[in-house]
């Protein structure tokens, strides 16, 4: 999954909980801009930060490690 793919999942997800970019940036612990980044797939982010917007949403997060 992509930057892009991970952002509309969760942007998708949030939506479904009815919950704002504030509400649930606020749920997460994080700023609001740095969901908003996350969402649009704008920026990298770090693996805490993407693990605690998914269980905030409800979501889990699996990580594989592949070479190349």
């Amino acid at each position: 999954m992509d930057a892009a793919q991970l952002g509309a999942t969760l942007r998708a997800r949030r939506r479904e909980l009815n919950l704002t970019q504030s509400e649930a940036a606020d749920l997460a612990d994080i700023s609001t801009r740095v969901l908003s980044d996350l969402e649009n797939g704008r920026e990298t982010v770090r693996l805490d930060i993407v693990n605690a917007v998914v269980n905030a949403l409800g979501l889990s997060l699996s990580v594989s490690v592949q070479r190349p």
